[in-house]
């Protein structure tokens, strides 16, 4: 089936239905036996992992192709108090997009409505395709005894009934998305057991396996090492080449330096468009106020303390 845009002007397309490997355990059904299928059933999940732009071969692309998700004058917020307000972007296939913003600065608020979790007031999304989130692992209890792929087959879950357990093709389809992120050695290793940076690659691949064209990346950095970083850095440029846009919430003003395009929010839009041009003095000033600070020789402008939502 083709993508179909979606508004909030019109058909709402279902939130992000995955449940968190903190709040469900086992229910991926590790034990349960595969149901019989087709070889075009099986092809058809199979090809959840693939690009959703296979002509797409290099991260960073932001004219390449039709937006896949564009937000236009948007406000949001809870109860009779607007979170976010004025927020206009558009993300294309290959694109790397930074979300800076302090606590309380309208990311979480941004990433629910893009999911389709809350509603804009104001404004128009449309979105091009499934959209996925990627949480902070760090948040999630490492004590159930569920494995790397039965997590990965929780984003299998809105595909079929909640109380039927993963079909042969949605193990394959999750093997192929652990895979794509260097984890296929992993399948059965404790998702408590895994490294942080490996727990976060098994949340990518939760989302891989739902096809979706946007990712949503809370804070993904969060708790990393040098080394698991840096594997995270290569996964966000093979899956940018792959055609997915990424929305990455982060506070490393150097790290937002090096991709596509960032958006700054503070209550409301401060700024989006190709970092080179957008993280200026006086952006960064309005986006983080007091809680900007000069470091290294160059006197280059760096947030002084992480946030955990906003």
């Amino acid at each position: 089936m083709p993508p179909r845009a979606v508004s909030d002007h019109g058909v709402i397309a279902p939130h992000d239905p995955t449940p968190d490997p903190s709040k469900v355990a086992g229910q991926a059904g590790a034990s349960a036996a595969p149901a019989p299928e087709s070889a075009e059933v099986a092809a058809s999940a199979s090809a959840r992992v693939s690009a959703p732009d296979p002509d797409a071969d290099a991260p960073g692309a932001a004219a390449r192709g039709e937006a896949v998700l564009s937000l236009e004058a948007v406000g949001a917020g809870y109860d009779e108090r607007l979170a976010l307000h004025g927020v206009s972007f558009a993300a294309r296939p290959g694109d790397r997009i930074a979300v800076l913003g302090p606590n309380g600065g309208g990311k979480t608020t941004l990433f629910r409505v893009i999911l389709g979790e809350l509603s804009a007031r104001t404004g128009r999304v449309d979105r091009s395709g499934d959209v996925a989130v990627v949480p902070q692992t760090e948040r999630s209890r490492l004590d159930f005894p569920v494995s790397a792929l039965d997590v990965v087959l929780m984003g299998t879950i809105a595909g079929r009934a909640w109380w039927r357990g993963p079909r042969r093709a949605d193990r394959e389809a999750g093997r192929e998305a652990l895979a794509a992120v260097g984890l296929e050695d992993r399948a059965s290793t404790t998702f408590g057991a895994l490294s942080g940076g490996q727990r976060q690659r098994v949340m990518v691949a939760r989302a891989l396996v739902r096809r979706a064209r946007v990712l949503l990346l809370d804070e993904p950095y969060r708790g990393l090492d040098t080394r698991s970083a840096a594997r995270l850095d290569e996964l966000i440029v093979e899956l940018a080449g792959r055609g997915h846009a990424l929305l990455i919430a982060t506070h490393d003003v150097s790290q937002a330096r090096a991709w596509d395009q960032v958006l700054c929010l503070n209550g409301g839009q401060v700024a989006f468009g190709p970092p080179a041009t957008t993280l200026t003095p006086q952006v960064l000033a309005a986006t983080y106020g007091g809680e900007l600070l000069r470091v290294g020789p160059d006197g280059e402008l760096a947030v002084v303390a992480e946030h955990h939502c906003g």
